[in-house]
């Protein structure tokens, strides 16, 4: 087997004393597609600028097979000293490079490389930092966040352009359903030390519980150690007489690990400020059209928005989606048909483009406005920072100016604004941008639980599918439709509708075609039967295999003891969890056609 392209081993590193990395390591091997994973703040940026080269660490070692080449997508790109995107994409060349990938690259993303740096939007930004890792087609390319900023288009043309890269891949990103499809390895990097799944990120949430419901085994374990130790130098007969020196040694060292496995992160929490019931009606739009000069973006709208509804909004960049968003909330007046707005509604808007966020402002004075120390929550008076640290914010940071935070503590700050207000209606506008997967899990949540109406803009496919009831997207100069459920569903759906319209045009463009006679069966086939009478079976194997797995993972010493075990049972026990399930659903199905039939 061919040695690593880049090994990190035992790495250190401190930021003002506070450790950051604490025996950090990762392997990255020949054509590798690699997810990083993590909390923000707990290092993987500053992992993968170990791993390029851009950061030296305190301790540990950086190993690569000579004459690797390594190109590191950084989430805020510096476009300093170039005068187009041209020149920009340009600067990643080395010699022996094709140069022309670096016009191909450009196009495919959009661009004409003439762009000037300082007229750039985010989107641009981002596509224009692609080009320049991608033209080159290196040994390693590190991808942080590549998916900010970018539209749905985009992310499907890099998803397939990474599929047939010959590169190592490693990617940094909140966007799960990109981590799914370009993912085959996952390292979790969690209090300064990594941990590697031989599986893609598809696999990754289910086997991250389980280590940690095995961690809170093992603590409470820890705990009934030192209760037992305590009630011994306490009241053993050796205790009165005079105090065990070893033994007491024993329980400092079991109260030192217990003070180090309670060092776990916070959670974030996500509470919205709700407000009275808004009347049935929120919305109702009927035949907007909007266009500026030329350029029809809204034509012959109509929706309906009641209350508690979740509407998803997503399409390419410059299709109307703000317009969309803006006309909806009154903001802007349409060219034609109308818009009317229900009864009792307060509205709060995220602003995740984070405009009012001022780089001079201090942390605090982003919620007070400057005025003390005290902050409106729900119409209740709050310190300031009871109300930050639920956002995990530390006090060291209250008086720092909003230019020193990380692009997710600015996602966190903006959510702490904006739930403070109370609402009825929420206006998200890409609300997932630099938030950690824990976070965004928790602002799923939040969106389960609250009882008003949200209407969300975002490119987050696996976000639009956990949070909508309808997705609006454009189909065309113009026109745009709303379609049940998330962005999976719209998927189907405008399949199946394709489908249909190419079967009766073709039916239509052939007289001689006849329409396709609706077949019904009477009775059940030969395979179903067969399926009714053997899938209990193979379900109650399942169930055994499933406790059987679940059993061996039980042992709170697997994990340290074997981790490829630990690991490989993980991924069994995966495994016969979604083909029960599969099982299950085909027996109902065919229960259902029995009993139909007998009826």
């Amino acid at each position: 087997m061919a040695p690593p392209l880049l090994t990190l081993q035992n790495i250190h590193l401190s930021f003002g004393g506070t450790p950051l990395l604490i025996g950090a390591d990762m392997m990255i091997r020949e054509r590798d597609r690699l997810c990083l994973v993590g909390r923000n703040g707990s290092g993987k940026s500053t992992l993968v600028k170990i791993a390029a080269g851009f950061v030296e660490p305190d301790k540990g070692e950086r190993v690569t097979r000579p004459d690797v080449t390594v190109r590191y997508l950084e989430q805020d790109p510096d476009f300093t000293g170039f005068a187009t995107t041209r020149e920009y994409a340009k600067a990643g060349i080395a010699p022996g490079d094709d140069p022309y990938r670096v016009t191909l690259m450009l196009h495919a993303l959009g661009l004409t490389g003439e762009e000037q740096p300082s007229h750039l939007s985010g989107g641009e930004a981002r596509r224009a930092a692609l080009a320049q890792v991608l033209a080159p087609a290196p040994d390693i390319l590190i991808l942080d966040e590549p998916t900010n900023h970018l539209d749905l288009p985009i992310i499907e043309w890099l998803e397939a352009e990474l599929a047939g890269l010959k590169s190592a891949l490693v990617v940094i990103s909140h966007d799960r359903r990109f981590l799914e499809n370009t993912t085959r390895r996952t390292v979790w990097l969690d209090r300064g030390v990594t941990r590697v799944l031989n599986d893609g990120f598809a696999a990754f949430e289910t086997w991250r519980d389980t280590v940690l419901e095995q961690e809170d085994l093992e603590r409470h374990k820890l705990d009934r150690k030192i209760v037992r130790e305590e009630h011994w130098i306490t009241y053993g007969v050796t205790a009165r007489r005079k105090r065990n020196v070893r033994r007491l040694k024993e329980l400092e060292g079991l109260r030192i690990n217990r003070r180090e496995a309670l060092k776990t992160p916070g959670k974030v929490k996500l509470e919205p400020t709700q407000s009275g019931q808004s009347g049935k009606l929120v919305i109702e739009a009927v035949n907007i059209a909007k266009s500026y000069n030329d350029n029809q973006l809204i034509k012959d709208f109509s929706i309906k928005i009641n209350r508690g509804d979740r509407i998803g909004v997503t399409g390419p960049n410059g299709t109307g989606k703000t317009t969309l968003l803006k006309i909806l909330m009154g903001e802007i007046t349409p060219d034609s048909g109308s818009v009317r707005s229900g009864t009792h509604l307060d509205i709060v808007s995220l602003d995740q483009r984070r405009e009012t966020l001022k780089p001079e402002t201090r942390l605090m004075d982003a919620l007070t406005g400057g005025r003390g120390d005290m902050v409106s929550v729900g119409g209740q008076m709050r310190h300031v920072m009871s109300y930050l640290k639920e956002f995990l914010f530390v006090p060291e940071q209250m008086r720092s100016p909003i230019s020193a935070l990380s692009g997710g503590e600015k996602g966190r700050l903006t959510l702490a604004i904006a739930l403070a207000r109370p609402s009825n209606l929420l206006v998200l506008d890409e609300p997932t941008n630099d938030l950690d997967l824990e976070t965004l899990d928790l602002l799923q949540e939040m969106l389960a639980a609250y009882t008003g109406t949200v209407l969300l803009v975002s490119h987050d496919r696996d976000f639009l599918d956990r949070t909508v009831t309808s997705t609006i997207i454009p189909e065309g100069v113009g026109i745009w439709r709303e379609y049940a459920g998330g962005y999976a569903d719209m998927v189907m759906e405008r399949a199946t509708i394709a489908q249909t319209l190419t079967s009766s045009t073709t039916r239509r463009d052939n007289p001689k075609l006849k329409p396709a006679p609706k077949t019904t069966s009477a009775k059940l086939s030969y395979k179903e039967k067969y399926a009714l009478e053997t899938l209990p079976s193979e379900i109650d194997q399942l169930q055994k295999d499933i406790a059987a797995f679940q059993a061996k993972m039980a042992d709170p010493n697997l994990f340290a003891r074997d981790p490829e075990s630990f690991n490989n049972t993980a991924t069994l026990l995966k495994k016969a969890e979604a083909n029960l399930l599969q099982k299950e659903e085909h027996w109902l199905e065919l229960e259902m056609k029995r009993e139909e039939l007998g009826a």
